[in-house]
């Protein structure tokens, strides 16, 4: 750990946590560590000694809110750490023996995350209530006060009109919906004004469709399917079930604060130069397209575009994003790489054995880990638990990296009904797992754990032995973006692997891979190397020649799609060699010389090929015509020269018969009819008759 100018103050919270500074100590490089049994309250003044200048870590969040106030009320300069080792750590039935893992957490603490930019809300109160029943006008009196209020109830709703008119009360059906926080836009159908006389039950008028509503907040209590993807993850959008009292209660009071402006994260960073959605019309990669729970992500061209405000943070998009397009912010993938680097290389040195991760989120899984400590045995003590904004951010890069790294296994705690569709995630876990059986480690060492139990999460983390330790851990130090931070992580997890092979066969979707060219049908057109979004596909200045650098290559399929001659299929795997090898030829063909000038300008097979088709074949080169066919065999200047010097017009078909009248149908009927009466009985009338029609069609009579 760099920062060795830093004091550490450990807490044993009146004995219920064993410490051992010594060990913490061996795993972070720190200017001195101290402890403590009750740092909050009778050892305050040794908090405001160590505070008085430097920097200071503090191994306790429970009281951060006293700490910070203290710091500020007294002036005091030290710069603040704090992190959590008794419910992770120090909570548990194995006593000292999770010390390594305390000294694991204080270092990985100190890896500060970056800032990360936000997305602002505006919002007004403007509030479409939706229901089927007399929820929806319950609501509705308990927001009148705070919110502008409109209800809008199914057709066919038995609702006893309210006493007064303080708000809006409509029907209608919802067809669509879109937008968000201070933006949204709802489609009605069957929309509806109550008639004034209402006396038992609301009555509504003549209704009609396609009526719109705007507004900034809309809370749901149809008990019907939701009206977005992932509604869970749509700010603004509040669903509650209406037999359910004390749901909707906590949607009325979520609803009764969004008045005013909000930030979030913008959780994904978009380089759209990187995008490999599609080109020329042709659509290749759609991987955060087919993943993505709350439909922020819609096609623009050749590009995607990511809606911040809609987005939900689930990270999958950047989890599969093949090119580092879209990368996650909330840590970035090369930050979240650094703190499994400073984890486990300081558990590693503080004698910690057989590194075990759970990656979990700050809310779920931070409560399931804080029950299984206050009222279990805790986390095991090879159990390094790592706290992410979403499991499914996690991607490919930081899996390869903590086993390069010195892991042994690693498990992502999600719900027992996850919020949305996990698919990116069970799709990283297979490319992960298929990695780690060939490379030696084992198999099925990253897994996930599926619950709302403590002790099922205890019991799935002490049942899994893990695998063999990379007998040569890494220690590189991430750097750059995502996509390179991934290709560091793989070269190190094979140079650390216990049995490295150089080749191992990867599932559909992977992001690696090579191509199947059946290079006797390629016509070196060269379609495929304008469409290769990463440049690993290339060409030859001065000769037909296509290559392939497969260390540069993301499956996306631009090629396959755009080739005419059919002749690219995708062949995912990963090539340990190629990520040194550089570019391969994969086809080379002698060119074509123009017959006029001498420059190369094409591929002598298809030039020959084309001229041999079409010579004595079609009209425009047979017969007087059959010179054009040198204009095939010319460079595009001398094409453009001899066609304008020889007064050619290379689109002119054959002459087109002379335009017909009624004129000329007439005299065809006169030259009949004087042939026939001059001689009746020759013989020789008709061929006479046709003689003069067809001099007549030349234009001779």
């Amino acid at each position: 750990m760099a920062d060795t100018d830093r004091k550490i103050i450990l807490c044993s919270c009146e004995d219920t946590m064993a410490l051992d500074p010594k060990v913490v100590g061996a795993g972070c490089k720190s200017q001195g560590i101290a402890t403590a049994r009750h740092l909050c309250r009778t050892e305050l003044d040794r908090f405001r000694q160590s505070a008085r200048d430097g920097k200071l870590t503090i191994a306790c969040t429970q009281e951060r809110a006293l700490f910070e106030e203290v710091a500020e009320a007294e002036r005091l300069a030290a710069e603040l750490t704090f992190l959590n080792v008794r419910e992770t750590g120090g909570w548990s039935s194995e006593g000292k023996a999770a010390a390594p893992k305390m000294a694991a957490l204080v270092a990985a603490a100190h890896e500060v995350p970056e800032p990360h930019p936000v997305v602002t809300f505006e919002s007004e109160g403007v509030t479409l209530i939706c229901g089927r029943d007399r929820a929806a006008i319950e609501a509705a009196e308990q927001l009148k006060d705070k919110l502008d209020i409109t209800v809008v109830l199914l057709p066919g709703s038995e609702v006893t009109p309210p006493r007064d008119a303080l708000y809006p009360v409509r029907q209608g059906r919802v067809r669509m919906a879109s937008g968000h926080l201070g933006a949204f836009a709802i489609t009605l159908d069957a929309f509806a004004e109550p008639a004034a006389s209402s006396r038992a039950r609301l009555a509504f008028g003549k209704a009609r469709d396609g009526a719109v509503s705007k507004c900034d907040i809309v809370i749901d209590l149809t008990g019907g399917t939701a009206m977005f993807a992932g509604a869970d993850l749509r700010e603004g959008y509040l669903r509650a079930d209406p037999a359910d009292p004390v749901a909707i209660q906590r949607a009325l009071f979520k609803a009764a604060d969004l008045v005013g402006t909000f930030d979030k994260p913008r959780y994904i960073t978009f380089h759209d130069q990187l995008c490999a959605h599609a080109r020329s019309k042709k659509v290749g990669c759609t991987r955060c397209l087919d993943l993505c729970p709350a439909g922020a992500i819609t096609p623009h061209g050749n590009r995607v575009l990511i809606d911040p405000h809609v987005c939900g943070g689930c990270g999958q998009c950047a989890a599969a994003c093949p090119t580092g397009a879209a990368s996650y912010a909330l840590p970035p993938a090369d930050a979240l790489v650094r703190k499994l680097r400073a984890l486990l290389t300081a558990y590693r040195q503080a004698g910690g054995t057989r590194a075990q991760l759970l990656l979990h989120d700050a809310t779920h899984g931070a409560d399931l880990i804080d029950a299984a400590a206050r009222f279990g045995d805790g986390l095991p003590a090879c159990t390094l638990p790592v706290a992410v904004n979403e499991t499914t951010q996690v991607g490919l890069e930081a899996v390869a990296a903590a086993f390069a790294y010195g892991a042994t296994s690693l498990h992502f705690l999600t719900r027992a009904k996850p919020r949305h569709d996990i698919a990116g995630l069970r799709q990283t876990i297979a490319t992960a797992n298929t990695l780690l059986a060939a490379l030696g480690f084992g198999t099925d060492l990253v897994t996930t754990i599926e619950t709302d139990d403590p002790d099922v999460m205890i019991a799935a983390l002490r049942a899994t032995p893990g695998g063999i330790v990379a007998p040569r851990p890494a220690a590189f130090v991430p750097t750059g973006g995502k996509r390179d931070v991934l290709k560091t992580a793989l070269r190190e997890l094979h140079r650390a692997a216990p049995a490295p092979v150089d080749q191992i066969p990867l599932p559909k979707g992977a992001v690696f891979g090579t191509l199947d060219i059946r290079t006797a049908g390629c016509t070196l057109c060269l379609a495929c190397v304008s469409a290769c979004p990463t440049h690993a596909l290339g060409d030859a200045q001065d000769r037909p020649r296509l290559t392939f650098d497969e260390s540069l290559c993301v499956q996306c399929g631009l090629c396959q799609s755009t080739c005419p001659e059919k002749v690219i299929s995708l062949v995912p795997r990963l090539d340990f060699k190629a990520f040194e090898a550089g570019s391969r030829t994969l086809k080379e063909e002698e060119p074509f010389c123009c017959i006029a000038c001498g420059k190369a300008f094409g591929v002598k097979a298809t030039v020959e090929r084309i001229t041999a088709k079409l010579e004595g074949k079609h009209w425009m080169f047979t017969g007087e015509n059959k010179a054009r066919l040198d204009l095939i065999r010319m460079c595009e200047s001398c094409r453009v020269e001899h066609v304008v010097n020889a007064g050619l017009d290379p689109f002119a078909g054959p002459a087109r018969p002379a335009a017909r009248t009624s004129e000329d149908y007439f005299r065809e009927r006169e030259a009949r009819e004087k042939s026939v009466a001059s001689d009746p009985g020759d013989a020789n009338a008709k061929e006479r008759e046709q003689a003069m029609l067809d001099r007549i069609k030349r234009g001779e009579v």
